[in-house]
């Protein structure tokens, strides 16, 4: 049976509510405990497949001929436009927080680290899939080069993103600005890469340049665009609301498996 059918009930319930809305999900506790309820089975399930068990990865004449922009197409931010203007040779991903070395990485030597390669299909919790080809060193590799220290617990993905200005979605006028989080199993998990290149060429605007994480046993969501900094911590108390994702914030899943 697959996982799909295993925790269909509660899945298609719990993307029902997604799918009509964040807010009714913020402002219903039985909704949101029939969303924490599919999650619980979602993560209990992917656990006991196995902690490196690999989302399918296909071949290039699988690859979807147009695959979807989805979420925000460019930052308006001042600060990213700069960085896009000349070409993101200015622009370092930082990696803080609960690490003996923190790290400050330009696009060139990311580019340079040991590549990881997969096509795997993007699901988005809207409804609809495609099938893209990433490359980038994998999570892990720069996790270990910062020397995490032993009480780490998650990582939180800092981004650029800010939807386009519009205030509802967090632009520049709210205080919310895009992040995502994932925990140590998954940080270290070998599909979890931070790709700097998506079907062969350097990753559009729309697709999150100058990097964007890939955690392919998870929803679309997860997989944060316009990378700027890594957290490495003990607690998502101290970002956003506290549940660990923008989305989240607003009634989503934390561990959103597929």
């Amino acid at each position: 049976m697959s996982r799909r059918r295993l925790i269909g009930v509660g899945g298609a319930a719990a993307g029902g509510l997604l799918l009509a809305g964040c807010d009714n999900l913020a402002s219903d506790d039985k909704l949101a405990r029939i969303v924490r309820s599919a999650e619980d089975a979602s993560r209990g399930f992917q656990r006991f497949a196995g902690r490196d068990a690999l989302a399918r990865e296909f071949s290039r004449a699988d690859m979807s001929p147009v695959f979807k922009v989805n979420g925000t197409r460019e930052p308006v931010d001042a600060d990213y436009q700069a960085l896009k203007a000349g070409n993101f040779a200015d622009w370092r991903l930082t990696v803080n927080g609960l690490v003996a070395n923190p790290l400050s990485l330009s696009l060139a030597q990311l580019r340079a680290m040991p590549a990881r390669t997969q096509i795997t299909r993007h699901d988005c919790v809207e409804g609809w899939s495609a099938i893209g080809e990433w490359t980038g060193p994998q999570l892990a590799s720069v996790l270990m080069a910062a020397g995490m220290q032993t009480r780490a617990r998650y990582i939180v993905f800092r981004c650029a993103d800010d939807y386009g200005g519009e205030v509802s979605k967090g632009g520049p006028q709210s205080t919310a600005r895009y992040y995502e989080s994932i925990d140590m199993i998954d940080a270290f998990h070998p599909q979890t890469i931070l790709a700097t290149m998506m079907n062969g060429a350097p990753l559009s605007i729309g697709h999150g340049a100058p990097l964007r994480l890939r955690v392919e046993r998870q929803l679309g969501y997860k997989h944060a665009k316009y990378l700027m900094a890594i957290d490495v911590v003990d607690s998502l108390a101290g970002y956003g609301s506290g549940h660990g994702g923008y989305w989240e914030d607003r009634g989503y899943e934390w561990y959103a498996g597929i």
